[in-house]
């Protein structure tokens, strides 16, 4: 997998919280989006390991496959907080905030949305936009039925370079 180029993602402050906005033209169907959103196999192929309960209120739980810094593997526990399949999932959770998936059909496939609302110090910033954006490219990646690296990331230190040359 490499890096395709996408329109880098935004940044935009909201009270005492950051919304990291990106859009995506995906060409396959929403309801194919939708399996890739909501379905822990296909969701392990981009994202990571997650234990998910399909209904409001039910659990939305994510753990990254590669580690952090200190050697840890990062877990965000979550609950689905809204639900309108196959156009929106929203979750709630203890490390990103809210994340808000937003399908809607277009020519030749699937707009998305993706939206996270968070508490976002600014030394990690340009962090988070490149961690999204690249499993946003290994989601887009996994619809054609590729696999990414979501363990050693190798496309991930050219994005943030991207995102630093913007930001900085």
């Amino acid at each position: 997998m490499i890096d395709d180029g996408s329109t880098l993602g935004e940044v935009t402050r909201l009270a005492a919280h950051a919304v990291i906005r990106f859009e995506r033209h995906l060409p396959v169907p929403p309801p194919v989006v939708w399996v890739a959103l909501t379905d822990p196999d296909f969701l392990s192929k981009w994202w990571g390991e997650v234990t998910l309960d399909l209904r409001l209120g039910g659990q939305f739980d994510v753990c990254w496959f590669n580690a952090t810094p200190s050697g840890d593997r990062l877990t965000m526990h979550g609950k689905v907080a809204a639900l309108d399949p196959p156009h929106l999932l929203e979750t709630t959770g203890d490390v990103h905030g809210i994340l808000r998936w937003e399908l809607s059909p277009e020519s030749g496939g699937t707009m998305l949305v993706f939206t996270s609302t968070l508490e976002l110090p600014e030394e990690f910033r340009s962090r988070t936009l490149a961690g999204w954006h690249f499993h946003l490219m290994a989601l887009r990646h996994a619809l054609a039925g590729g696999t990414a690296d979501l363990v050693e990331l190798p496309e991930w230190p050219a994005i943030h370079d991207r995102y630093e040359k913007r930001d900085g």
